[in-house]
């Protein structure tokens, strides 16, 4: 193992202690606000949050996701591995959020049991298994890229890499979102959209709404391209320094 491999390798323990942590305050956060909200246990359909606690944790999401794009920006030495490093963080805190929950609340019931995901731009929602398969997905492009990188070898991502791979997440994307856009465009709600947690039709359809369908097509698919790119670009775009 040369120096740079073992720099690296530290750089990952480093990080994946430090997304650890994190994702474990991360869920007992969680679950001081579901002890407010769901005292009987967290279950669909949602309640409604005030404007003013949504302003907020939109504000502890961003947060959230800037703290963790620090830790890549200064773990790498280029644009690759500061979004790579980016992403192995925000891979094994999302992974250890839900182990966190589990270990301390005993919840999810399963890997298929629903949950809210994100608040940003919209409610985003699906099954936990879900987002564990993106973070997992996540974990792999970092370790592997960075591992060729550190082996001597060039990783040259082009432009139609990347435009795969973002074709690939904006799938993902759209099926975490599908349910409320599908509430909000059925229902006219985009003209009122920043108006939504005072409408009062918009608040009795979410407060009577169950999740059933999540998209695996569409996430799969997603998933599917995503995974390819990566496979393609350490087989075919790895060049011998």
């Amino acid at each position: 193992m040369n120096s740079q491999t073992f720099s690296s390798a530290k750089k990952f323990i480093i990080i994946g202690i430090f997304s650890t942590a994190m994702g474990f305050l991360e869920s007992i956060v969680v679950i001081y606000l579901r002890k407010i909200y769901y005292p009987e246990g967290f279950n669909f359909p949602l309640k409604v949050l005030s404007p003013e606690i949504i302003s907020i944790e939109w504000i502890r999401e961003i947060a959230t996701i800037i703290m963790l794009l620090m830790i890549g920006i200064l773990a790498g030495r280029n644009n690759l591995e500061k979004t790579m490093y980016f992403l192995f963080a925000f891979g094994v805190w999302d992974i250890m959020y839900y182990l966190g929950l589990k270990l301390l609340i005993n919840w999810p019931e399963s890997l298929v049991t629903w949950d809210i995901l994100f608040l940003i731009p919209i409610t985003w929602l699906g099954p936990v298994l879900a987002p564990i398969i993106c973070s997992i997905t996540m974990i792999f492009m970092a370790v592997s890229l960075i591992y060729f990188t550190e082996k001597g070898y060039k990783i040259k991502i082009n432009f139609i890499n990347w435009l795969f791979i973002i074709i690939g997440a904006f799938l993902i994307f759209i099926t975490f979102i599908w349910d409320y856009s599908k509430i909000i465009l059925e229902n006219n709600f985009l003209g009122d959209f920043f108006n939504l947690l005072t409408n009062e039709k918009f608040i009795k359809i979410i407060t009577e709404y169950i999740p059933k369908y999540f998209n695996w097509v569409l996430f799969i698919i997603g998933e599917t391209i995503i995974i390819v790119t990566t496979i393609y670009i350490i087989k075919k775009k790895v060049i011998k320094s």
